[in-house]
């Protein structure tokens, strides 16, 4: 009886997922867009990150692992830029990817062009939804976290990082659109590079910021579809148009 509840449970979750992906494409096939539906994942580090443990270090003038690493270590090393874990691994920018896919799972989607489908939009905070985007001869890390930026009131921030430095991200400009029931919503900026924290991105509020209730307008049955467009750049501005 286990093994048979498991299983159809299993099956149940591919039904629903091919669901999700169906409603998917067939929104977005009129523009010619790839879909990639991305199930949410509960974040197991919310323990202070090495980036909030970096600010808290130096906030009491204590000398931080971080800064003590790059004096000893290889400074070309970067840490995993995976914001679900507390990962311990650290490596050249070339193999960011690899360990990425291979350690973490994440998937990566090819195109201009993409639609990311985060599922389970209802799911308690912190709650994080992550996809790699390859164009433009790059790789991108996109990033949706849900977050109780205040307590009592979560919110989802959406950012784009590129997997390289900060001034290969400032050739290229990125777009998130969220487009249902007659409204739009655009958020246009330079991406950040996998070398600054997430974290410190999402405290800064230099991302896509939605509250529970816009959140909710542009959602269908508890997904949220964003449309993401990479275009190469030099013009840094961010804007919010609706």
């Amino acid at each position: 009886m286990l093994f048979f509840t498991q299983c159809f449970g299993a099956v149940l979750d591919l039904i629903h997922l091919r669901f999700q992906h169906y409603k998917a494409k067939r929104v977005f096939s009129a523009a010619g867009q790839l879909v990639c539906v991305v199930n949410p994942t509960h974040s197991l580090k919310y323990a202070p990150t090495r980036c909030a443990a970096a600010q808290t270090s130096a906030e009491q003038g204590v000398l931080s692992p971080c800064h003590h690493h790059e004096a000893v270590h290889d400074p070309q090393l970067v840490p995993c830029t995976c914001p679900l874990f507390s990962c311990p691994w650290e490596g050249h920018l070339e193999v960011v990817v690899s360990h990425l896919r291979q350690t973490h799972h994440i998937n990566i989607l090819q195109g201009a062009e993409i639609v990311f489908l985060a599922t389970d939009m209802h799911l308690p905070a912190p709650t994080d939804w992550i996809i790699m985007h390859s164009c433009l001869g790059h790789q991108f890390l996109l990033v949706l976290r849900k977050q109780e930026k205040y307590e009592g009131h979560p919110q989802f921030f959406a950012t784009m990082m590129l997997i390289g430095t900060p001034t290969q991200a400032d050739n290229f400009t990125y777009r998130l659109e969220l487009n249902r029931n007659q409204r739009r919503l655009k958020w246009e900026a330079t991406p950040r590079s996998v070398l600054e924290c997430v974290d410190s991105v999402i405290s800064d509020g230099d991302c896509l910021v939605l509250n529970t209730s816009l959140a909710q307008l542009f959602s269908d049955n508890g997904s949220l579809a964003i449309g993401i467009a990479i275009t190469t750049s030099k013009v840094h501005n961010a804007e919010v148009e609706m």
